[in-house]
This record gives C-alpha cells, sequence and structure tokens, in this order.
C-alpha cells in the first residue's frame, strides 16, 4: 500500500478495499448516467489539483471524488465550480 497521500484519489491509494467498492458503485451507473472516460478523466484532473481534495474525498461536500465525477447530473461543489454538469 502507497503511503498518506493527501491529493490521491482512492483509485491510487486502496485503503481498505474502498476504491473497489466505490468503482463497483461507478460500474453500476445505467450508461446514460454516467459521462464518458474521457470527461471523467478530466474532472478527476481538475479534482486532483484543488486543495479541498482530501484522499479521495471532497472537503466542500463531503462525497468521494471519484463516484461524484462519473455522475453526468453532478457538478463542483467548489464555489470556484471547477466542472459543471455541462461540461
Amino acid at each position: 500500500m502507497r503511503p498518506f497521500c493527501r491529493k490521491c484519489f482512492l483509485e491510487e491509494t486502496d485503503h481498505d478495499g474502498v476504491y473497489r467498492n466505490i468503482r463497483e458503485l461507478i460500474d453500476s451507473l445505467p450508461e446514460e448516467n454516467r459521462v464518458s472516460e474521457t470527461e471523467y478523466r478530466r474532472r478527476l484532473d481538475l479534482c486532483g489539483r484543488c486543495d479541498q481534495l482530501n484522499e479521495g474525498v471532497c472537503l466542500k461536500c463531503g462525497c468521494f471524488a471519484e463516484l461524484r465525477a462519473a455522475k453526468k447530473n453532478m457538478d463542483c461543489p467548489h464555489e470556484k465550480h471547477l466542472w459543471a454538469v455541462d461540461s
């Protein structure tokens, strides 16, 4: 297991298999409710540069950033709205 990394996503650290559970939730989303892989990675790139990311959790809303980024109907909860639903 990798050491603590404040700016890492669960995919990169997988503490106690949490990412596996998050990935299962993402995979279970109906395709029409998920963003494309390209959009997903773009959103995660923006989250990864945000000062409100802490071990895969958004400190603005408390969600798992990877799950939020995968959903079409979600946007960034940061006051700067780093990514939006229509992105």
